[in-house]
């Protein structure tokens, strides 16, 4: 029995010794050298990680018009009502006049509705 324990004692230390041996012979890259490489792909713009574009300088764009034009040009937009909502990207467009009274439309929606010509109820009709 103290064969058996002995046995299996020496095989342990036996596989502690081996792993320690393995893992100095694959040695990883100090922080040194990894923040070197990590440098030198900025530097060059290899840098892959992540989505955006590396860190730096953006293109400077230099406008053709002074502040105080941009500001009066806005004030101007904004007095005829053609700026855009905020968080909505580009002006809406407005709907043309309509030609039609209002009591013409609502006496073509009551013959519609007779003819059995109305969408139900959330249905939409094709343009």
């Amino acid at each position: 029995m103290n064969f058996k324990i002995v046995g299996s004692v020496i095989a342990t230390v036996a596989a502690l010794v081996a792993q320690g041996a393995y893992a100095q012979a694959a040695s990883a890259p100090t922080r040194a050298e990894v923040k070197a490489e990590a440098a030198a792909a900025n530097k060059k713009g290899d840098n892959k990680a992540g989505e955006g574009a590396a860190a730096g300088k953006a293109d400077v764009v230099k406008s053709d018009k002074t502040r105080a034009a941009r500001k009066a040009e806005t004030a101007d937009a904004a007095k005829k009502g053609e700026l855009p909502k905020a968080g909505e990207g580009q002006a809406p467009e407005k709907a043309p006049k309509s030609v039609k009274s209002r009591a013409e439309v609502k006496a073509e929606t009551v013959d519609a509705g007779k003819k059995g010509q109305l969408p139900a109820a959330g249905e939409q009709t094709k343009k």
